[in-house]
């Protein structure tokens, strides 16, 4: 009798908390509101059966339970209860799988007045391609992709000249316009999806997936990875913006085309000499770096790295918490760099340098911080070295109280919670496994021996 009554609350309990619940849905933002219908007939469909179920077990329980003086009925066979078993459970199924199916149907067949962009997974960030005005993507391929050619773009196609590509997490759309959405993954298996705009979409290596929807609402929505792809796939995270059309516009035009990429300059080291002359104060005229200012070594390090982090100084994505101080100061100097070429000319200067080791200055467990950094590895290579690929700079060889410093900062939220900051957001959550200053020195100590 008690295990009746238990099941009979728990199914009341059930049904109260799917009605009373306050999570629910998030607002819809596009036009596949019948994702949302057919989640509906599943709840119905399969919380019917759950009630039905469970009541007549508890139905059952009270009814036959033993007493003194029953005898059980036997009755191995009742082809009645099976025809009706057979029938309510096709009814069922067929309710659960018809709407589904009817949308999934719609949901792949792009309507011919689509736009097209691409969506690139790898371990562990986003990246977007539109086609140029000619309306055509050029063809990639795998074997293509490198630190300068990060989109394995064919330059032998002439359709890809033009394309536009958005080396950055953040992806903009045009509002009330279906876009059709083509999905490749660089590494390993991902999957693209947003829940306000009820779309995902599973990504596997060498194939293009695809789906399309009509944003219906401009505003920010989450972009997430909703299959498993390896140790940081909880931190992967991008933004879809949703714009008017003219402020769409506005930003396409001003995102760089391939042909812009290719014939961008990598650098003249000659010229960066003398812009750097400025950061010898603080770094050293080797970049070698100066704790005393608070300045970390520079040469050595990866070249895309430096730039990326003068360019976020610059645009104020680094420096922005009110306990950064020593970033703060960066600011400023990062803006004596004009453009994006001379960061590049500084750079290259950087590049040419010759390394010097850095004096050691944190000390811990190396046999502990060896264990520690198994996790680290999977972004940063087993000797540290980095990795372009999963955005990871160099930690060997380089600055260790200045390492110790940004993952103190990591921890602690001062570094990584500007919302345009994708990578820095990572590096947050990943430093909250090193429990405390301890760890952090025993990990930095390890990669002192690497």
């Amino acid at each position: 009798m008690a295990i009746a009554i238990a099941i009979i609350v728990l199914v009341v309990a059930t049904v109260l908390f799917h009605f009373l619940s306050p999570w629910w849905f998030t607002p819809i933002a596009s036009n596949w509101d019948t994702v949302d219908s057919t989640v509906d007939v599943t709840f119905w469909v399969t919380g019917i059966v759950f009630v039905a179920v469970n009541l007549f077990l508890a139905y059952a329980l009270i009814r036959y339970r033993h007493r003194k003086g029953n005898k059980a009925h036997y009755e191995p066979e009742n082809k009645k209860l099976e025809w009706w078993l057979t029938g309510v459970t096709t009814v069922g199924i067929a309710a659960m799988l018809a709407p589904g199916l009817s949308v999934w149907a719609k949901f792949v067949t792009v309507p011919e007045d689509a736009s097209v962009v691409e969506v690139l997974g790898q371990q562990w960030a986003w990246s977007y391609r539109f086609p140029g005005k000619d309306g055509e993507l050029g063809a990639s391929d795998a074997r293509l992709i490198s630190a300068d050619n990060p989109f394995g773009m064919d330059p032998k196609d002439p359709a890809g000249q033009d394309d536009v590509l958005v080396s950055d997490p953040q992806l903009h759309l045009p509002l009330d316009k279906p876009v059709k959405v083509l999905l490749r993954a660089k590494d390993v298996n991902h999957q693209f999806a947003v829940p306000q705009f009820r779309v995902k979409m599973d990504m596997v290596p060498g194939m293009v997936t695809h789906f399309w929807f009509t944003p219906t609402r401009t505003g920010e929505f989450d972009v997430l990875c909703e299959q498993l792809c390896g140790v940081a796939h909880f931190a992967m995270r991008g933004r879809v913006v949703v714009n008017t059309a003219q402020e769409f516009d506005t930003w396409l035009a001003a995102q760089p085309t391939y042909e812009k990429t290719l014939a961008a300059s990598k650098g003249d080291a000659a010229a960066g000499q003398t812009l750097f002359a400025t950061c010898t104060a603080c770094h050293g005229a080797q970049a070698e770096g100066n704790r005393e200012l608070n300045a970390p070594k520079l040469s050595g390090q990866s070249d895309w790295y430096l730039v990326r982090q003068l360019q976020s100084f610059k645009g104020g994505v680094r420096g922005t918490h009110d306990q950064d101080t020593y970033a703060k100061q960066m600011i400023p100097f990062a803006s004596m760099l004009a453009d994006d070429t001379a960061i590049k000319n500084v750079v290259a200067y950087i590049k040419s340098l010759p390394e010097v080791r850095p004096t050691a200055s944190v000390v811990g467990d190396p046999s502990r911080g060896k264990r520690l950094y198994e996790t680290c590895a999977a972004c940063h290579g087993s000797q540290a070295t980095g990795i372009w690929a999963t955005n990871a700079p160099r930690l060997s060889n380089m600055s260790d109280w200045y390492m110790a410093r940004q993952l103190q900062h990591f921890r602690d939220g001062i570094r990584g919670g500007h919302p345009q900051d994708f990578h820095g957001a990572q590096m947050r959550s990943m430093a909250k496994t090193l429990a405390d200053d301890t760890a952090i020195a025993d990990v930095l100590d390890y990669v002192r021996t690497l």
